[in-house]
C-alpha cells in the first residue's frame, strides 16, 4: 500500500480506543462502529448471534395493559398457523410492540376495525426508535395476535387483516 502519504511506518494501533469502541457497541446494542480522523480509520464490528435474540423474559409487562385493551381478548382463539394466513402482518424486526402511540392513549386498531392500506396498526420500538407498522392492504382487523408492550421477534405474526 504505497498511497499511505509516503510513509513506511506501520499504523499505530490504539488498543484503548478499540476497547472503548467495543464497549460502545455492546452498551448500545450496535453491530458496527466506524471512527475516522485525518490519518487513520478504525472500524469495529461484532457478530450478533440470532440465538441471543429471544427476549421473552418479562410476561408481567403485558398483563396490565391487556386489561385496558379488550380487543386482544380474541388473541387466544388464534388459528393453528396464523403465519400461514394470507392477511397476516408480520414483524419486520425484533423489538417491543405497542398497540397505542403512548401509554394511556387509545389503541391504533381493534378487532373488527376497518383499516386502509398505509394505516398504522401498531408500533415497534427497536433501539429506542419507534417504527410504525402499517396495513399492507385495506380490510378489517380479524385478530390481534400480540399484547401491548410485548417483545416480538422478526417475522412473528402480529395482526390478521382480511
Amino acid at each position: 500500500m504505497s498511497d499511505k502519504k509516503g510513509s513506511d511506518e506501520p499504523m499505530r494501533i490504539d488498543t484503548d480506543l478499540i476497547r472503548q469502541l467495543a464497549d460502545l457497541l455492546a452498551e448500545n446494542d450496535l453491530s458496527e462502529i466506524e471512527v475516522e480522523d485525518s490519518d487513520r480509520r478504525i472500524v469495529v464490528k461484532r457478530k450478533l448471534s440470532v440465538a441471543a435474540a429471544p427476549v421473552y423474559a418479562a410476561p408481567a409487562a403485558p398483563v396490565a395493559p391487556a386489561a385496558s385493551v379488550p380487543q386482544t381478548a380474541a388473541a387466544p382463539a388464534v388459528a393453528e398457523n396464523p403465519g400461514g394466513h394470507p392477511g397476516t402482518v408480520k414483524s419486520p424486526m425484533v423489538g417491543t410492540a405497542y398497540l397505542a402511540g403512548e401509554p394511556g392513549a387509545a389503541p391504533f386498531i381493534g378487532v373488527g376495525v376497518q383499516v386502509n392500506a398505509g394505516d398504522t396498526l401498531l408500533i415497534i420500538e427497536a433501539m429506542k426508535v419507534m417504527n410504525p407498522i402499517t396495513a399492507p392492504k385495506a380490510g378489517t382487523v380479524k385478530q390481534i395476535l400480540i399484547q401491548d408492550a410485548q417483545p416480538v421477534e422478526f417475522d412473528q405474526p402480529l395482526v390478521i387483516v382480511e
